[in-house]
């Protein structure tokens, strides 16, 4: 044996280790975004390198340079000024938050906006990754805007992001960022050390932004109501407590947003959240956990919350319990506690609300042992603001995750529909309603069946994908034969990666000969589109039309009656009541004079109906009228409760549930979107879709489940002991009277009529009998869209 191993060749790998971690390196420029429409203002120093890109290609931009004093003087960046900031003056005048908190900013640093103090860079044919470079002479502030006017829903001329970044010339041996300017003018301004913590006291009312200065550092938080603290009651946020009466690990925004005391007396909410992960599982650190693995006398946030604590009277413990935010922990499927590097970046701040008056303690974590701090203690900083402030609620969304994060938005229609429901939730970066206090779900599905309802499907995502080559792009990205598709007409399609896996499906509109919107679910099918774009050198832009194009579902039996006498269409287009299934067209609100539309004959009920596409602008207006119309037809508003009811009974897929970049579209129940025998022109994942497709492992079917016990996504599906498949969705069908489902079952046992168990539990000690049944179980020939 001992031969055998000395025989072996021993491994041998040159040269020094490489570092681990997320943790950039300090002399890795930094990237900021400027979203389209928007503005940003960053400190600048002489030597820094900056360099500015048009990401999607056709957007314009404005810079402004200011020195130190707040003198305007683009000289600071080796250029003059020839325009007017024209466009920022317009963004700096909506009511964006975030430019509104802008506009503070540049006010309270004296920069006089007024004048030619701007030079304007790129156009709207300039290409995607067109850029530009300077060094900067002297130290001051650089304005960046994306201006853009309000885009008509039958043209292209978007609003599109620009990407900045900044070198700069004396990278620090140790990161450290700029606090982001106050939300607000701040009562409080607390600067935490790292491995310390402070107490401070928040009036009811009154606002808490925590936030992480450096990025991937944890802090925990604590409070306890003032009040029964004067009476000697010590009774602090409760985890467990707060865990159990919201039924949920992760603290978020909205209506199960509170945090409790043992007694359930509700302390704080939460507003704004600008990481989206945090821990709420454990306790914070204390002294036994460094002395366990080896570490005695190490410096603990429970003992630092003692120290901090103890002039308000508060009694020592050896472990606090407290809300970690920024920590990354979570618990796997067997039960056990892990953790990684947090998610925060510089800046990341979580926001909260204070309930009634409460003493708080706040600490910059001193865990230098584990990942929870990226391995690098660093500050946090508390600010508090009054009472009269008003914050939006919005968690952070990424399209991509080096992208900045965009705080959750209201659709052009959240004010018509937070007139009628409060329960609103956050889908992809917007809020959009769930359901209705004068209604329920199931009254919504059944209005939808039988007669007419409105919903917001603002989230959808739209890209604007134009140019000599643009058809090419897209018949080599979707795996419909975009060639066949006419002026004015609409396709369903995949579009997948080169092993098959599905990025998203979604509706491609062909404007005209060169010009097409692509329509779906994933921020990344515009990115994939981009890059295949780039790859092959093709002339075609893509981009981003999102926050420019918001639009209602108007679906129902009576959807036709009641847009026929509101939408006016020229000569040349069809009306409502000749626009046909998967055709759109162009339109207007009311008459000729009126707010311009897009009308398409789409939806995701399985009805008939229709999707009206506007400028966010004209939102209110699009809404009233409808709404208006609406009353003699019966309609109703819908949510996205009842939507899931209509999808999953008309057999209509769901990303992340029917499909995943795991599946591929035969699997996802969508195997018509892809001709694989007509479509003459090769594209991305043909052949591997054709192995896929003659040698399938798993079918999409419908079930029937003969139980009232609700059966859930991710249910296991079993014959006899073994495992054969997995509910996708599942719902009690109020048509059918019974539970049906949507899986994924092994084509061994995909026929029809076959007995199958969904398992429940462990899914071998409760079994539910179900059987498969045909897909989809309503309307499965499209009669009633086609209608």
């Amino acid at each position: 044996m001992s031969d055998r191993m000395t025989s072996q060749p021993r491994l041998f790998r040159p040269g020094p280790p490489q570092p681990s971690g997320l943790r950039m390196a300090s002399a890795a420029p930094q990237r900021h975004v400027v979203p389209g429409g928007g503005a940003l203002m960053l400190a600048i120093a002489t030597g820094d390198r900056i360099r500015i890109t048009n990401a999607e290609g056709g957007q314009r931009a404005e810079l402004i340079a200011a020195d130190a004093q707040g003198r305007t003087d683009t000289a600071l960046l080796g250029v003059a000024a020839t325009d007017e900031p024209h466009g920022l003056r317009r963004a700096l005048g909506q009511k964006d938050a975030s430019l509104t908190r802008m506009a503070r900013g540049i006010a309270a640093r004296g920069i006089d906006l007024s004048g030619h103090c701007a030079v304007t860079l790129f156009g709207g044919f300039s290409p995607a990754g067109d850029s530009a470079e300077f060094t900067a002479s002297g130290a001051g502030w650089l304005i960046v805007a994306a201006p853009a006017p309000a885009m008509s829903p039958e043209t292209h001329d978007t609003a599109s992001p620009l990407v900045v970044q900044l070198q700069s010339a004396t990278p620090q041996a140790k990161l450290r960022f700029d606090l982001p300017d106050p939300l607000a003018d701040p009562i409080l301004d607390l600067r935490i050390s790292s491995a310390t913590a402070s107490a401070y006291l928040v009036r009811a009312g009154e606002y808490i932004q925590v936030l992480d200065v450096d990025g991937r550092q944890c802090t925990d938080f604590q409070c306890f109501d003032a009040r029964k603290l004067d009476r000697g009651i010590q009774n602090p946020l409760d985890v467990t407590t707060t865990r159990t009466l919201l039924g949920h690990s992760y603290a978020m925004p909205g209506l199960h947003a509170k945090y409790f005391d043992q007694d359930m007396t509700p302390l704080v909410e939460v507003v704004q959240d600008t990481c989206g992960r945090h821990d709420a599982f454990a306790m914070a650190c204390a002294a036994k956990y460094y002395d366990d693995i080896g570490y005695p006398g190490h410096a603990n946030c429970s003992d630092n919350f003692n120290a901090a604590l103890a002039p308000y009277g508060v009694d020592p413990r050896k472990g606090w319990m407290a809300a970690n935010f920024f920590f990354n922990t979570w618990i796997d499927a067997q039960g056990v506690l892990l953790t990684d590097e947090p998610w925060s970046r510089p800046g990341d701040y979580v926001l909260m609300r204070a309930l009634t008056d409460i003493v708080c303690v706040s600490s910059a974590c001193p865990d230098d042992t584990s990942p929870a701090n990226g391995w690098n203690l660093t500050d946090i900083h508390v600010r508090s603001y009054g009472a009269t402030e008003t914050f939006q609620r919005a968690v952070a969304w990424r399209p991509m995750p080096d992208l900045e994060p965009i705080m959750t938005r209201q659709t052009a229609f959240h004010d018509s529909f937070a007139a009628q429901t409060r329960d609103f939730i956050e889908y992809k970066g917007f809020w959009l309603p769930n359901t209705f206090p004068t209604t329920s779900p199931e009254e919504e599905y059944r209005a939808c069946r039988s007669a007419v309802t409105m919903m917001d499907l603002s989230a959808l995502r739209k890209f604007e994908v134009t140019g000599p080559d643009a058809e090419a792009l897209l018949q080599w990205v979707l795996t419909r034969d975009v060639k066949k598709l006419g002026d004015g007409q609409v396709v369903y399609s995949a579009m997948c990666y080169p092993h098959g896996g599905m990025i998203d499906d979604g509706t491609l509109f062909r404007m005209s000969h060169d010009r097409f919107r692509w329509i779906g679910g994933s921020d990344y099918g515009g990115e994939w589109l981009r890059e295949q774009a780039a790859q092959l050198g093709l002339k075609v832009m893509v981009r981003g039309s999102t926050d420019q194009l918001h639009n209602l579902a108007v679906q129902g039996p009576n959807s036709r009656d009641l847009l026929s006498d509101l939408i006016w269409t020229a000569p040349m287009q069809p009306t409502i009541r000749e626009l046909g299934w998967f055709r759109f067209a162009v339109a207007r609100l009311g008459g000729p004079e009126g707010a311009p539309l897009v009308v398409s004959r789409t939806g995701y009920t399985g009805e008939l109906g229709y999707e009206v596409f506007c400028h966010p602008k004209d939102g209110a207006a699009v809404f009233d009228a409808i709404q208006t119309a609406g009353q003699r037809f019966g309609l109703k508003p819908m949510g996205l409760a009842a939507l899931d009811l209509l999808r999953i009974e008309a057999g209509l897929i769901f990303a992340d549930h029917e499909f995943t970049d795991q599946t591929d579209p035969f699997e996802a129940g969508i195997g018509f979107t892809v001709p694989l025998k007509s479509k003459p022109d090769d594209f991305i994942g043909r052949e591997a879709l054709q192995r896929r497709k003659d040698n399938p492992r798993w079918k999409l079917v419908g079930l029937d489940i003969d139980s009232r016990i609700p059966a859930h996504h991710g249910d296991c599906l079993h014959i006899g002991r073994a495992q054969v498949g997995e509910i996708t969705s599942a719902m009690w069908s109020p048509l059918l009277d019974r539970q049906i489902a949507l899986a994924r079952v092994d084509v061994t046992h995909a026929t029809e009529g076959t007995e199958i168990e969904v398992g429940k539990l462990d899914g071998q000690q409760k079994r539910l009998p179900a059987r498969i049944s045909a897909f989809p179980h309503y309307d499965p020939k499209k009669e009633r869209p086609r209608s």
